[in-house]
């Protein structure tokens, strides 16, 4: 089990952005669903917990979860809700980092989710229609942020030929168009929030594409948040104390050096002789002392 961890550990590090976000995703899944049948098993509603995480449609409801805004888009609770996501994710990842960078890949995912959070919201507090189903409506998934890394590839790479299953092949741009459409049809659905997120993330990848090819990159700033959290992690490296050797001595030193020191051990043995021992200093009876080791 150990080496399983590990082995998952080592990927998650070794891999490229667009990995980490789908082992992030997968990741909490498994979480959320553990956490669900251990409260099951004490009688206790998961439900109430990821309402906390998941992006509420009231307004007032969001100034208390502000966090729900980032957390929503990495949270799903259905398995086929997580695989057809993912699966998106993997396949216009793929063709997304042909044309952008690993950071600009979590830059759009994470902008994409917000604008689909946003548009939802705003969406469920304008129409009427959606009017008695505000207080008790909540947003979860990678939708938004997936739509929003299709159009972004679309509108960059719009002829990129695609081979479907049964269809044949199909360039980008089409299948961006067909994917905003069907949305836009079911803002009227039993799904209609999760639809208007998937307009909001389409918008927000389009838009990034055109400011992008202006110079523009929208992705910079989440990119230096992103640092700065990581930074507060990270652990600081120790500081090597560095240890400065003294410089050796030449062959020249070393024999002045020598000669200076037997001089003065003469002058001391000759002090013995007229004066005795007693009369050294405490200084002359040290250099007599380190001398007799070096015999």
């Amino acid at each position: 089990m150990s080496n399983f961890f590990t082995n998952l550990s080592y990927k998650y590090k070794a891999g490229t952005s667009l990995m980490r976000l789908i082992f992030i995703n997968i990741g909490i899944f498994v979480f959320i669903r553990m956490a669900f049948i251990v409260l099951q098993l004490f009688n206790l509603s998961g439900y109430s917990f990821l309402s906390y995480i998941e992006m509420p449609a009231s307004w007032s409801t969001f100034l208390r979860q502000p966090w729900a805004i980032v957390t929503y888009m990495f949270l799903h609770y259905d398995f086929f809700h997580l695989f057809f996501n993912m699966l998106c994710l993997y396949w216009f990842g793929k063709i997304f980092l042909e044309h952008f960078t690993q950071k600009q890949l979590v830059g759009v995912y994470l902008l994409g989710g917000i604008g689909g959070a946003v548009i939802y919201a705003a969406a469920y507090n304008i129409f009427p229609a959606f009017g008695g189903k505000v207080a008790l409506s909540y947003l979860l998934g990678a939708s938004a942020a997936v739509m929003a890394i299709v159009v972004a590839a679309a509108v960059i790479a719009p002829n990129y030929t695609i081979r479907l299953f049964l269809i044949g092949s199909v360039k980008l741009k089409y299948i961006a168009i067909v994917t905003v459409l069907l949305s836009f049809f079911g803002t009227t659905s039993s799904n209609a929030g999760g639809e208007f997120a998937h307009l909001g993330g389409a918008l927000l990848g389009y838009v990034y594409a055109v400011l992008l090819n202006k110079g523009n990159d929208l992705t910079r700033p989440v990119t230096v948040v992103i640092n700065w959290f990581a930074n507060i992690f990270k652990p600081k490296p120790k500081i090597r104390k560095t240890k400065f050797s003294k410089r050796a001595k030449s062959d020249a030193e070393y024999n002045y050096e020598k000669k200076q020191a037997e001089k003065n051990i003469d002058k001391i043995l000759d002090k013995i002789k007229k004066s005795g021992y007693s009369s050294l200093t405490n200084d002359e009876k040290q250099q007599l002392f380190d001398q007799s080791k070096k015999i």
